[in-house]
């Protein structure tokens, strides 16, 4: 049996007027990647606070976003797309600008890979169960 990997991530919940928001990958489906909340890695020596911040910029192309509250930590096994346990650190985000309902947005990778594009828009609160691959785990502590 294959040795796991633990990665530490964040997984930004950014919530305005009851709804939440989410994003695609443009270029895969909807089979292959689903709905998914602004997330990503923690880098060596980043607090979570900042890697969540950072993450949330990178992938929805808005800047003013702040920490309201740690909301919690979890693992999720994300086995067999990689053999990996990710440490999930969960925050609630507060944006203080205006959007569309829908918006094109990609992540450039500091140059090191093709950007990826995503189709970020808002959906209600109550209709995040469908997140991808554990991503709304902790949806349940907003209500906290």
């Amino acid at each position: 049996m294959r040795e796991k990997l633990v990665k530490d991530k964040v997984m930004a919940y950014v919530v305005r007027s009851g709804r939440l928001l989410v994003f695609r990958h443009t270029d895969f489906s909807f089979e292959q990647v689903g709905i998914q909340v602004p997330a990503g890695s923690v880098r060596d020596g980043e607090a979570p606070e900042d890697a969540v911040l950072r993450e949330a910029r990178e992938e929805t192309g808005l800047s003013e976003f702040t920490v309201v509250r740690k909301l919690g930590e979890a693992d999720y096994d994300i086995s067999p797309y990689r053999f990996e346990i990710q440490h999930r650190h969960f925050f609630q985000l507060a944006l203080a600008q205006d959007t569309p309902d829908r918006w094109a947005s990609q992540e450039d990778h500091d140059g090191q890979q093709e950007p990826t594009r995503f189709e970020c828009f808002w959906i209600p609160l109550e209709a995040a169960h469908i997140l991808q691959s554990g991503q709304g785990a902790l949806l349940g502590r907003l209500c906290d």
